[in-house]
């Protein structure tokens, strides 16, 4: 009987480990919305405009890049590589 028991307890903990508690999560980083004017036109081409961030700590855009291996955030560039920024350099 106690056998029994231990199987049902042990299910009963299985199962719930597989319910969704129902609320979102917002761990994920929060793209811009809207991007600001002369973003797009300052950034260099093959960089993803539809995931784009600010770093807090250094006020520059990041973006995006899914790759083969990662997805990871990689500096938002212009044509000639410099990164952009919100605000100047410290």
């Amino acid at each position: 009987m106690t056998i029994l028991r231990s199987v049902s307890a042990a299910s009963l903990l299985l199962l719930s480990a597989c319910v969704s508690s129902g609320e979102p999560t917002t761990n994920g980083p929060q793209f811009l919305e809207e991007l600001p004017e002369g973003l797009a036109e300052a950034a260099a081409p093959g960089q993803n405009m539809a995931a784009v961030i600010i770093d807090q700590n250094d006020g520059c855009y990041w973006y995006q890049h899914a790759g083969v291996v990662e997805t990871t955030f990689l500096p938002l560039r212009t044509n000639d590589g410099r990164p952009i920024c919100s605000r100047p350099r410290e």
